[in-house]
Protein backbone atom coordinates (compact mmCIF):
# COMPACT_ATOMS: atom_id res chain seq x y z
CA UNK A 1 0.00 0.00 0.00
CA UNK A 2 2.87 2.61 1.08
CA UNK A 3 6.13 2.83 3.17
CA UNK A 4 3.55 3.48 6.08
CA UNK A 5 4.64 1.34 8.85
CA UNK A 6 1.58 -1.11 9.53
CA UNK A 7 -0.09 0.16 12.73
CA UNK A 8 -4.17 -0.56 13.35
CA UNK A 9 -6.54 2.15 15.25
CA UNK A 10 -9.62 1.81 16.50
CA UNK A 11 -12.46 2.73 19.06
CA UNK A 12 -15.63 1.81 20.99
CA UNK A 13 -17.98 4.39 22.10
CA UNK A 14 -18.08 4.76 25.98
CA UNK A 15 -22.17 4.75 26.07
CA UNK A 16 -24.05 2.00 27.91
CA UNK A 17 -22.97 -1.46 28.48
CA UNK A 18 -20.66 -3.69 25.59
CA UNK A 19 -22.88 -6.11 24.22
CA UNK A 20 -21.87 -9.92 22.20
CA UNK A 21 -22.51 -7.78 18.90
CA UNK A 22 -19.23 -5.21 20.51
CA UNK A 23 -17.50 -8.37 21.53
CA UNK A 24 -17.73 -10.67 18.21
CA UNK A 25 -17.61 -7.26 15.86
CA UNK A 26 -15.14 -5.85 17.49
CA UNK A 27 -13.03 -6.46 20.50
CA UNK A 28 -12.23 -9.94 19.79
CA UNK A 29 -10.73 -9.11 16.47
CA UNK A 30 -8.95 -6.50 19.08
CA UNK A 31 -7.38 -9.42 20.48
CA UNK A 32 -6.10 -11.30 17.76
CA UNK A 33 -4.70 -8.41 15.96
CA UNK A 34 -2.45 -7.34 18.86
CA UNK A 35 -0.26 -10.67 17.92
CA UNK A 36 0.75 -9.43 14.58
CA UNK A 37 0.24 -5.55 14.71
CA UNK A 38 1.45 -2.68 16.28
CA UNK A 39 -2.25 -1.72 17.83
CA UNK A 40 -3.89 1.95 19.64
CA UNK A 41 -6.79 0.68 21.05
CA UNK A 42 -9.44 3.75 22.24
CA UNK A 43 -12.57 4.73 24.49
CA UNK A 44 -13.91 7.81 22.01
CA UNK A 45 -15.20 9.55 24.72
CA UNK A 46 -15.97 12.51 22.22
CA UNK A 47 -17.95 10.78 20.28
CA UNK A 48 -20.08 9.70 23.08
CA UNK A 49 -21.33 13.13 23.44
CA UNK A 50 -22.48 13.76 19.30
CA UNK A 51 -25.98 12.47 20.47
CA UNK A 52 -26.83 13.04 24.15
CA UNK A 53 -24.54 15.57 25.39
CA UNK A 54 -25.25 14.99 29.78
CA UNK A 55 -24.56 10.94 30.86
CA UNK A 56 -25.40 10.17 34.25
CA UNK A 57 -21.88 8.56 34.90
CA UNK A 58 -19.76 9.29 31.81
CA UNK A 59 -16.49 8.38 33.58
CA UNK A 60 -17.57 4.87 35.18
CA UNK A 61 -19.10 4.26 31.68
CA UNK A 62 -15.43 4.82 30.14
CA UNK A 63 -13.82 2.58 32.84
CA UNK A 64 -16.21 0.08 31.84
CA UNK A 65 -15.20 0.05 28.03
CA UNK A 66 -11.85 -0.34 29.02
CA UNK A 67 -12.48 -3.13 31.53
CA UNK A 68 -14.01 -5.15 28.37
CA UNK A 69 -11.04 -4.36 26.87
CA UNK A 70 -8.91 -5.65 29.13
CA UNK A 71 -10.67 -8.68 30.33
CA UNK A 72 -11.12 -9.75 26.99
CA UNK A 73 -7.20 -9.99 26.57
CA UNK A 74 -5.85 -6.46 25.10
CA UNK A 75 -2.39 -6.65 26.70
CA UNK A 76 -2.03 -2.38 27.94
CA UNK A 77 1.80 -2.80 27.92
CA UNK A 78 2.30 -3.85 24.32
CA UNK A 79 -0.19 -1.18 22.74
CA UNK A 80 -1.80 1.19 23.58
CA UNK A 81 -5.35 1.77 25.60
CA UNK A 82 -6.78 5.07 26.22
CA UNK A 83 -9.59 7.34 26.18
CA UNK A 84 -9.94 10.20 23.21
CA UNK A 85 -10.31 13.27 25.16
CA UNK A 86 -6.87 12.96 26.74
CA UNK A 87 -5.29 13.57 23.59
CA UNK A 88 -6.28 17.37 22.50
CA UNK A 89 -5.00 16.43 19.04
CA UNK A 90 -8.01 14.47 18.29
CA UNK A 91 -9.92 17.53 18.39
CA UNK A 92 -7.39 19.36 16.80
CA UNK A 93 -7.05 17.75 14.04
CA UNK A 94 -11.07 17.60 13.31
CA UNK A 95 -10.92 20.72 12.97
CA UNK A 96 -8.79 20.57 9.92
CA UNK A 97 -10.75 17.53 8.83
CA UNK A 98 -14.20 19.61 8.87
CA UNK A 99 -12.31 22.63 6.95
CA UNK A 100 -10.93 19.22 4.48
CA UNK A 101 -14.70 17.86 4.50
CA UNK A 102 -17.54 18.51 2.13
CA UNK A 103 -20.67 19.39 3.06
CA UNK A 104 -22.46 17.03 0.72
CA UNK A 105 -20.13 14.24 1.91
CA UNK A 106 -21.47 14.67 5.29
CA UNK A 107 -25.11 14.86 4.47
CA UNK A 108 -24.50 11.37 2.52
CA UNK A 109 -23.50 9.64 5.97
CA UNK A 110 -26.22 6.88 6.81
CA UNK A 111 -26.09 6.79 10.16
CA UNK A 112 -26.74 10.72 10.78
CA UNK A 113 -29.57 10.01 8.53
CA UNK A 114 -30.57 6.97 11.16
CA UNK A 115 -29.94 8.82 14.21
CA UNK A 116 -31.50 12.31 13.61
CA UNK A 117 -34.38 10.55 11.83
CA UNK A 118 -37.01 12.73 10.73
CA UNK A 119 -35.48 16.13 13.19
CA UNK A 120 -32.25 16.50 11.38
CA UNK A 121 -32.71 20.30 11.86
CA UNK A 122 -32.45 19.92 15.85
CA UNK A 123 -29.45 17.50 14.94
CA UNK A 124 -26.33 18.91 16.57
CA UNK A 125 -23.51 19.92 14.65
CA UNK A 126 -21.22 17.22 16.77
CA UNK A 127 -23.76 14.36 15.12
CA UNK A 128 -23.32 15.49 11.38
CA UNK A 129 -19.32 16.12 11.54
CA UNK A 130 -18.32 13.05 13.76
CA UNK A 131 -17.31 11.08 11.08
CA UNK A 132 -15.12 13.72 10.61
CA UNK A 133 -13.49 13.48 13.75
CA UNK A 134 -13.67 9.57 13.53
CA UNK A 135 -11.23 10.61 10.50
CA UNK A 136 -9.09 12.26 12.71
CA UNK A 137 -8.73 9.41 15.47
CA UNK A 138 -7.47 7.27 12.73
CA UNK A 139 -5.10 9.45 10.45
CA UNK A 140 -3.64 11.49 14.00
CA UNK A 141 -1.92 7.80 14.49
CA UNK A 142 -1.05 7.65 10.83
CA UNK A 143 -3.06 4.46 11.27
CA UNK A 144 -2.96 2.39 7.92
CA UNK A 145 -5.66 -0.63 9.09
CA UNK A 146 -8.72 -0.21 11.00
CA UNK A 147 -11.57 -2.89 12.12
CA UNK A 148 -14.45 -2.30 11.27
CA UNK A 149 -18.21 -3.99 10.80
CA UNK A 150 -20.08 -3.87 7.95
CA UNK A 151 -21.97 -0.47 9.38
CA UNK A 152 -18.86 1.29 9.51
CA UNK A 153 -17.01 1.22 6.28
CA UNK A 154 -19.36 4.25 4.77
CA UNK A 155 -17.09 6.43 7.15
CA UNK A 156 -13.81 4.39 6.63
CA UNK A 157 -14.38 5.35 2.96
CA UNK A 158 -14.62 8.72 4.07
CA UNK A 159 -11.51 9.01 5.90
CA UNK A 160 -9.70 8.08 2.83
CA UNK A 161 -11.38 10.76 1.03
CA UNK A 162 -10.01 13.26 3.59
CA UNK A 163 -6.96 11.92 3.29
CA UNK A 164 -6.55 11.65 -0.30
CA UNK A 165 -7.89 15.59 -0.10
CA UNK A 166 -5.72 16.55 2.21
CA UNK A 167 -2.78 15.13 0.43
CA UNK A 168 -3.85 16.31 -3.04
CA UNK A 169 -4.58 19.86 -1.50
CA UNK A 170 -0.90 19.91 0.48
CA UNK A 171 1.05 18.02 -2.18
CA UNK A 172 3.76 20.24 -2.63
CA UNK A 173 4.01 21.45 0.73
CA UNK A 174 4.24 17.44 2.16
CA UNK A 175 7.04 17.24 -0.77
CA UNK A 176 9.20 20.78 0.21
CA UNK A 177 8.95 19.84 3.87
CA UNK A 178 10.09 16.13 3.12
CA UNK A 179 7.24 14.89 5.05
CA UNK A 180 5.96 12.68 1.96
CA UNK A 181 5.93 8.90 1.58
CA UNK A 182 5.19 7.00 -1.51
CA UNK A 183 1.33 5.97 -1.55
CA UNK A 184 -1.05 3.93 -4.29
CA UNK A 185 -4.09 5.77 -4.99
CA UNK A 186 -5.82 3.40 -7.29
CA UNK A 187 -3.66 2.70 -10.49
CA UNK A 188 -1.41 5.71 -9.41
CA UNK A 189 1.33 6.42 -6.77
CA UNK A 190 1.12 9.90 -5.70
CA UNK A 191 3.49 11.61 -2.50
CA UNK A 192 1.34 12.12 0.65
CA UNK A 193 1.33 12.52 4.42
CA UNK A 194 -1.70 10.59 5.56
CA UNK A 195 -2.13 6.62 4.37
CA UNK A 196 -4.97 5.74 2.68
CA UNK A 197 -6.52 3.26 5.44
CA UNK A 198 -7.69 0.01 4.54
CA UNK A 199 -10.63 -1.91 6.60
CA UNK A 200 -9.70 -4.68 8.33
CA UNK A 201 -13.76 -7.02 7.54
CA UNK A 202 -14.14 -10.97 8.12
CA UNK A 203 -15.44 -13.65 10.01
CA UNK A 204 -18.94 -15.20 11.16
CA UNK A 205 -20.89 -12.31 12.41
CA UNK A 206 -19.67 -9.28 11.35
CA UNK A 207 -22.51 -7.57 11.87
CA UNK A 208 -24.99 -9.04 15.17
CA UNK A 209 -28.28 -8.55 15.04
CA UNK A 210 -30.88 -7.92 18.03
CA UNK A 211 -32.23 -11.38 19.32
CA UNK A 212 -36.10 -9.72 19.13
CA UNK A 213 -35.67 -8.51 15.46
CA UNK A 214 -33.60 -10.21 13.11
CA UNK A 215 -33.86 -6.99 10.78
CA UNK A 216 -32.60 -4.62 13.32
CA UNK A 217 -28.92 -4.54 14.70
CA UNK A 218 -27.74 -5.49 18.22
CA UNK A 219 -27.84 -2.30 19.93
CA UNK A 220 -27.36 -0.86 23.42
CA UNK A 221 -29.91 1.46 22.99
CA UNK A 222 -32.65 -1.16 22.16
CA UNK A 223 -34.72 -0.23 24.97
CA UNK A 224 -35.45 -4.15 25.36
CA UNK A 225 -32.63 -6.04 27.25
CA UNK A 226 -33.66 -9.57 25.93
CA UNK A 227 -32.76 -7.80 22.43
CA UNK A 228 -29.04 -8.04 23.38
CA UNK A 229 -26.89 -10.45 25.44
CA UNK A 230 -24.74 -7.96 27.63
CA UNK A 231 -20.98 -8.72 28.58
CA UNK A 232 -21.94 -8.30 32.56
CA UNK A 233 -24.52 -10.98 31.41
CA UNK A 234 -24.16 -13.68 33.95
CA UNK A 235 -24.78 -17.35 32.77
CA UNK A 236 -28.12 -17.60 33.68
CA UNK A 237 -29.26 -14.09 32.04
CA UNK A 238 -27.45 -15.52 28.79
CA UNK A 239 -28.97 -18.63 28.85
CA UNK A 240 -32.47 -16.83 29.49
CA UNK A 241 -32.17 -14.58 26.64
CA UNK A 242 -31.01 -17.22 23.78
CA UNK A 243 -33.87 -19.60 24.88
CA UNK A 244 -36.37 -16.07 24.48
CA UNK A 245 -34.94 -15.36 21.23
CA UNK A 246 -37.26 -15.05 18.21
CA UNK A 247 -37.25 -17.59 16.07
CA UNK A 248 -39.70 -18.95 13.23
CA UNK A 249 -41.37 -22.14 13.10
CA UNK A 250 -39.29 -23.96 10.20
CA UNK A 251 -35.76 -26.64 11.37
CA UNK A 252 -32.89 -25.58 10.63
CA UNK A 253 -31.87 -25.45 6.89
CA UNK A 254 -28.86 -27.82 5.58
CA UNK A 255 -26.44 -25.18 4.19
CA UNK A 256 -26.42 -21.54 4.04
CA UNK A 257 -28.33 -20.65 0.86
CA UNK A 258 -31.65 -22.14 3.09
CA UNK A 259 -31.58 -18.65 5.64
CA UNK A 260 -32.40 -16.56 2.96
CA UNK A 261 -35.15 -14.94 4.14
CA UNK A 262 -34.99 -16.03 7.50
CA UNK A 263 -33.43 -13.17 9.17
CA UNK A 264 -33.78 -14.51 13.08
CA UNK A 265 -32.09 -18.14 11.68
CA UNK A 266 -29.66 -16.46 10.17
CA UNK A 267 -28.57 -14.40 13.33
CA UNK A 268 -28.45 -17.34 15.64
CA UNK A 269 -26.47 -19.64 14.01
CA UNK A 270 -24.12 -16.57 12.23
CA UNK A 271 -23.36 -16.19 16.29
CA UNK A 272 -22.94 -19.70 16.80
CA UNK A 273 -20.23 -19.81 14.31
CA UNK A 274 -18.64 -17.04 15.13
CA UNK A 275 -18.33 -18.12 19.03
CA UNK A 276 -17.17 -21.66 17.77
CA UNK A 277 -15.04 -19.99 15.20
CA UNK A 278 -16.61 -22.10 11.91
CA UNK A 279 -18.52 -20.95 8.99
CA UNK A 280 -22.46 -21.30 8.49
CA UNK A 281 -22.00 -23.66 6.79
CA UNK A 282 -20.13 -25.81 9.51
CA UNK A 283 -22.66 -25.26 11.86
CA UNK A 284 -25.99 -26.37 9.45
CA UNK A 285 -23.73 -29.78 8.28
CA UNK A 286 -23.69 -30.32 12.28
CA UNK A 287 -27.50 -29.20 13.08
CA UNK A 288 -29.42 -29.03 9.83
CA UNK A 289 -32.79 -30.84 10.21
CA UNK A 290 -33.16 -29.89 14.09
CA UNK A 291 -35.47 -27.47 15.46
CA UNK A 292 -34.67 -24.46 17.43
CA UNK A 293 -35.90 -25.97 21.08
CA UNK A 294 -32.45 -28.22 20.03
CA UNK A 295 -30.21 -25.72 18.95
CA UNK A 296 -30.25 -23.10 21.40
CA UNK A 297 -29.56 -25.23 24.59
CA UNK A 298 -26.15 -25.82 22.69
CA UNK A 299 -25.73 -22.03 21.63
CA UNK A 300 -26.55 -20.88 25.65
CA UNK A 301 -23.91 -23.51 26.81
CA UNK A 302 -21.01 -22.00 23.94
CA UNK A 303 -21.91 -18.25 24.77
CA UNK A 304 -21.80 -18.98 28.23
CA UNK A 305 -18.69 -20.62 28.21
CA UNK A 306 -16.97 -18.03 25.59
CA UNK A 307 -18.30 -15.30 27.70
CA UNK A 308 -18.23 -16.51 31.38
CA UNK A 309 -14.36 -15.54 31.46
CA UNK A 310 -14.48 -12.29 30.35
CA UNK A 311 -17.44 -11.47 32.66
CA UNK A 312 -15.85 -12.29 35.74
CA UNK A 313 -12.99 -10.67 34.53
CA UNK A 314 -14.79 -7.38 33.89
CA UNK A 315 -16.41 -7.14 37.76
CA UNK A 316 -12.95 -7.69 39.01
CA UNK A 317 -11.65 -4.92 36.88
CA UNK A 318 -14.57 -2.48 37.59
CA UNK A 319 -14.32 -2.93 41.26
CA UNK A 320 -10.28 -1.46 40.94
CA UNK A 321 -10.71 1.55 38.47
CA UNK A 322 -7.47 3.11 40.01
CA UNK A 323 -5.90 0.39 38.04
CA UNK A 324 -8.29 0.96 35.11
CA UNK A 325 -6.82 4.76 35.31
CA UNK A 326 -3.69 3.90 35.54
CA UNK A 327 -3.76 1.83 32.11
CA UNK A 328 -5.68 4.85 30.52
CA UNK A 329 -2.95 7.66 32.34
CA UNK A 330 -0.39 5.43 30.92
CA UNK A 331 -1.83 5.03 27.33
CA UNK A 332 -3.05 8.66 27.11
CA UNK A 333 0.70 9.56 27.45
CA UNK A 334 2.30 7.63 24.98
CA UNK A 335 -0.72 8.46 22.26
CA UNK A 336 -0.12 11.62 22.79
CA UNK A 337 3.59 11.40 22.10
CA UNK A 338 2.63 10.20 18.65
CA UNK A 339 -0.22 12.47 17.92
CA UNK A 340 1.86 15.67 18.98
CA UNK A 341 4.61 14.43 16.23
CA UNK A 342 1.43 14.76 13.65
CA UNK A 343 0.38 17.84 14.83
CA UNK A 344 3.46 19.37 14.59
CA UNK A 345 3.51 18.35 10.88
CA UNK A 346 0.67 18.85 10.11
CA UNK A 347 0.82 22.72 11.63
CA UNK A 348 3.73 23.17 9.38
CA UNK A 349 2.06 21.72 6.14
CA UNK A 350 -1.27 24.17 6.92
CA UNK A 351 1.20 26.86 7.52
CA UNK A 352 0.19 27.50 10.90
CA UNK A 353 2.64 29.71 12.63
CA UNK A 354 4.02 27.49 15.86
Amino acid sequence: MSDFAPRVFSGVQPTGNLHLGNYLGAIRKFVALQESQDCIYCVVDLHSITAQLVHEDLKSQIRSITAAFLAAGIDPKRHIVFNQSRVSGHAELAWIFNCVARIGWMNRMTQFKEKAGKDRENASLGLLAYPSLMAADILLYRATHVPVGDDQKQHLELTRDIAIKFNNDFSERIAEAGLGTEIAVGEETVNGYFPITEPLIGGEATRVMSLKDGAKKMSKSDPSDLSRINLTDDAEQIARKIKKAKTDPDALPSEPKGLEGRPEADNLVGIFAALAEKTKADVLSEFGGRQFSEFKPVLADLAVEKLSPINGEMRRLIDDPGHIDAVLKDGGERAGAIAEKTMRDVKDIVGFLR
